[in-house]
């Protein structure tokens, strides 16, 4: 119903600026064209066959050329300024349009199910256990690659919360901040990912940065009880 009004507001909107083009375009306009018809009608002065020699009816011939030529001029005024109209009509709709389709593809998407949330989710959990146990290696790869899989799982999460994108960043910049008390901490940790993985081994993670982050990987998990 809401959607139903607003629509029909727009295009309300819409009709009142092609009327207030049309209106301003003929105050504008208005003393030329009548002018224009004026010069049309009193100088148009048909030739009558049998008044004149053969000049006369060539000269004839070339005075309805041009009062065509100035018929059409008349009738392409109202036609050139109904086709503006229109065409500033479509930009506009064109442009709601788009916007709506943003709008529809940026929306989060609601799963068909939910987990019980305080279940807990056996294969994350294990992942968890696997990316917490990397990290109490003495390898620095090690501790790269249990960021690596945290961030892995945090993709999961995502998606299975109905959040739509290419990349983990994109399905971030979706979520509103009041539906995901742990946006900063996953940005944050996603960052370091990032680092990671385009830098490879010329990035160098101390322990106690890939623990700091670690541990904002487990605060999102946490907040959706995931681990």
């Amino acid at each position: 119903m809401d959607d139903d009004k607003k629509k029909k507001k727009e295009e309300g909107a819409f009709g009142a600026i092609g009327g207030i083009l049309l209106l301003g375009f003929i105050v504008l306009a208005w003393p030329n064209i009548v002018a224009y018809l004026h010069n049309l009608f009193s100088t148009y002065v048909p030739y009558v066959p049998g008044a004149g020699s053969a000049g006369g009816y060539w000269m004839a011939f070339l005075h309805g050329g041009k009062t065509f030529m100035d018929w059409v001029v008349v009738i392409s005024i109202p036609v050139s300024v109904f086709f503006i109209i229109g065409i500033v009509y479509s930009v506009e709709r064109l442009k709601v349009l788009r916007e709506k389709e943003a709008e529809k593809h940026d929306l989060k998407v609601e799963p068909a199910f939910e987990d019980e949330p305080n279940q807990g989710n056996r294969d994350l959990s294990a992942r968890w256990k696997k990316a917490t146990d990397l990290l109490a290696s003495q390898n620095q790869n090690d501790w790269k690659q249990a960021i690596l899989e945290a961030d892995t799982m945090l993709d999961d999460i995502l998606t299975g919360l109905g959040y739509q994108g290419e990349s983990i960043g994109e399905k971030l910049k979706r979520v509103a901040p009041g539906d995901f008390k742990s946006l900063d901490d996953a940005w944050e940790a996603h960052k370091i990912r990032n680092q990671i993985a385009h830098d490879g081994s010329a990035f160098q993670l101390t322990h106690h940065e890939a623990n700091q982050t670690i541990g904002r990987y487990r605060r999102v998990f946490e907040e959706f009880y995931y681990i």
